[in-house]
């Protein structure tokens, strides 16, 4: 972002104004920084990785699974906003900041906002508890603190990565029952060429966005804090993990419901079998992704993002709940109607 344009000279206007309150907020005492750096991880790909496998392996497959898809296509929009909009981050602003935590991509719109509002949104409002929704808030409200608190957000990102996360779920709660009975309508053509389509396409757009549009871009001289080196490669990079997790889920879940679906009932002794083997392959991917493909920058570190992540959410997916099946670990779900009920597919 550049700022002799009049817009851009009126976002580095807003962004002065803001760096006051982050400062008054920040002013609060060093103290806080690693309770709410811990808060902060409530919003994190990591901890979000666990929630997500901990749920449909463990607890509720059909809920895990829908649950899955709405985070993962939340952080996709997430992602393509921020290679769109190019904003800055408070402490690449302002040295008077303190980043007590750091981040490479770009800042609007707060993705730990966005997807705390889907996540334990959705967790809330599918509960049917008013105590588990007012948790669900508060939860939200103290990450979009944390956010500012550290450093890391503007006011403005953070309330925009609220909106947007408001409207991705309320479009998951109001369209998601109608898009499965369309999706599994489908031939297998169709929901595979789908499934390539949103989750390639938005990748596209972006790196024609930076290589065609923003391809002479670099932080403008009124960025006085610490910028890193390549936020628009960050950015690509992170869009394009949330995307290849988005195909490999679609692929793995469609998969898995032709071949009966899976259940996550049973003793806490196999959930917890199925949690501790499920999440070691993901660690052992991920460690050969670090290994072996660690020195990439670019659009070849984003071209292999996206491919390790098509695996680790195909094995999330279907991998790994066909494995806890043929080990015994768990079963596939009793036919609806049938003596002892049985968990629904998704």
């Amino acid at each position: 972002m550049n700022a002799w344009t009049p817009e851009h000279l009126a976002v580095d206007a807003l962004w002065e104004a803001e760096t006051t309150p982050i400062l008054w907020v920040q002013g609060w005492g060093d103290w806080l920084a690693p309770p709410l750096g811990l808060v902060t991880e409530l919003g994190s790909q990591t901890f979000v990785v666990l929630l997500l496998t901990l749920v449909f392996w463990c607890v509720n497959a059909g809920t895990g699974a829908r649950l899955f898809v709405a985070v993962v296509a939340s952080g996709a929009v997430n992602y393509l906003l921020k290679a769109l909009v190019y904003g800055a981050r408070p402490f690449w602003f302002s040295p008077q900041v303190t980043a007590h935590a750091t981040e490479s991509t770009f800042g609007i719109p707060s993705g730990h906002a966005q997807l705390s509002t889907v996540l334990w949104g959705y967790l809330g409002l599918r509960s049917g508890s008013r105590a588990w929704l007012g948790a669900a808030a508060a939860l939200v409200a103290l990450v979009c603190l944390s956010r500012v608190y550290l450093g890391v957000h503007f006011f403005s990102d953070v309330l925009a990565g609220l909106l947007v996360g408001v409207a991705v779920l309320w479009t998951v709660l109001r369209w998601e029952e109608r898009v499965l009975r369309w999706w599994r309508g489908l031939s297998t053509a169709a929901w595979a060429g789908c499934a390539v389509a949103v989750s390639v396409l938005p990748c596209v757009a972006a790196a024609a966005w930076q290589g065609l549009v923003r391809a002479d871009w670099s932080a403008p001289t009124e960025w006085m804090g610490a910028v890193p080196a390549d936020p628009a490669g960050a950015t690509l990079t992170g869009l394009s993990t949330v995307c290849g997790a988005l195909l490999g889920g679609l692929v793995g879940f469609t998969l898995l419901h032709g071949r009966g679906w899976y259940s996550a009932e049973g003793t806490l002794t196999a959930r917890a079998a199925r949690f501790v083997l499920g999440i070691s392959v993901v660690v052992l991917l991920q460690v050969a992704d670090d290994l072996l493909l660690g020195g990439l920058t670019g659009w070849a570190e984003a071209a292999a993002a996206f491919v390790v992540y098509v695996l680790i959410a195909l094995w999330a997916s279907f991998g790994a709940p066909e494995t806890f099946v043929r080990s015994g670990l768990a079963r596939r779900p009793e036919p609806v109607g049938a003596t002892g009920g049985g968990a629904a597919h998704p």
